[in-house]
């Protein structure tokens, strides 16, 4: 049954998502849900699946979206003819500057393409392949997991966020009506670090193999977690950035947060553990499929940062190449001792 909409604002047009993985299903699929007329350009295997099962979006909060399958617009490239009023990019990090090619080479000038992507500068990717599109950042701060073919959970809450820009305003109720808040930023590039630091558990999970909330609760593993933001907030001073808070505790907080005992971390940390069972990282999920990472998105940021003013960042770095240095073979599953060992903690 579909969350009953209390107004249906006026829709500026079709939405593109390009990259129909996790976060463009769920997005998209939120927006189809509302009435919006979204397409979906992606792999062959998540195409297959919304042919054969539609869309059924769920979370956290106990909401269900289905969008039936013959009301799915699919497709595996862009369409020549598509003249979108957005476009959500929602492809993996490494894959941004050939899909910026794709929809150069059928879209308008001018375009609004919105990076809903992990990771810092895939914006600025986009524009310098694509400088006849419009690029704007953005972030989606929930995690996202894939259930079964066509089957989307929102695990954890949060707002998505975007830069300010009048090709999004009109976007902002539209959103809103299809549950899912937008906020529109003029600091993005804070907004997008304070998510990075969230994200640096990402690997933390994948080599846990644990469900997220199960490996939160595991404290070796939040001393990883704990030690990773810690080497990222020293490089961000250094660079002059001030990451933007997106829990109930500022960031300079976070680490000594994941360090407390386990009895304790329960009781301060409880809005942190309002994960449902089902919520795995992106990361995770992309270890179970066999496909590459984007550890050097996220983890990788954090170095090339620290290398642009002259730091280092060991830990960052190691977990780099604990997660892709194997590559194509599945990264190790390590417990918390020995991933502490492997980050020299």
């Amino acid at each position: 049954m579909n969350v009953p909409l209390a107004s249906q604002p006026p829709v500026p047009g079709e939405v593109l998502v390009m990259g129909a993985g996790a976060v463009g299903c769920y997005v998209g699929g939120c927006l189809a849900a509302a009435g919006v007329p979204v397409t979906f350009i992606g792999r062959p295997r998540v195409m297959e699946a919304l042919a054969a099962h539609g869309l059924t979006l769920t979370d956290r909060d106990g909401a269900r979206r289905v969008v039936a399958a013959a009301r799915l617009r699919l497709t595996e490239a862009v369409p020549a003819d598509s003249r979108p009023a957005l476009v959500l990019l929602t492809v993996k990090g490494g894959a941004t500057a050939q899909a910026a090619a794709e929809l150069a080479a059928s879209l308008p000038s001018g375009t609004p393409v919105l990076s809903l992507q992990n990771g810092i500068g895939n914006d600025r990717v986009v524009q310098e392949t694509a400088p006849a599109l419009r690029a704007l950042p953005g972030m989606v701060p929930y995690n996202i997991a894939e259930l079964a073919p066509g089957a989307y959970h929102r695990g954890t809450p949060g707002r998505l966020a975007a830069q300010e820009d009048a090709a999004l305003r009109a976007w902002v109720p539209v959103f809103e009506s299809a549950g899912l808040p937008l906020d529109l930023q003029a600091d993005m590039a804070g907004v997008q670090w304070g998510k990075l630091l969230l994200n640096l558990n990402n690997p933390v999970n994948a080599l846990s193999g644990l469900p997220l909330r199960d490996e939160l609760l595991d404290r070796g593993y939040r001393r990883c977690f704990a030690a990773l933001i810690d080497e990222a907030l020293a490089v961000l001073r250094a660079a002059g950035i001030e990451p933007a808070q997106m829990t109930a505790v500022p960031p300079g907080r976070l680490p000594g947060l994941l360090r407390l005992p386990d009895w304790l971390f329960r009781r301060v940390a409880a809005p942190m553990l309002k994960v449902d069972a089902k919520a795995r990282s992106s990361m995770a999920d992309d270890v179970a499929l066999g496909r590459r990472t984007e550890v050097d998105a996220l983890c990788g940021a954090v170095v090339r940062l620290a290398r642009g003013h002259g730091l280092d960042a060991p830990r960052n770095a190691r977990m780099v190449a604990l997660m892709d240095g194997g590559w194509p073979a599945p990264p190790p599953r390590l417990g918390s001792a020995e991933l502490r060992q492997a980050l020299g903690l």
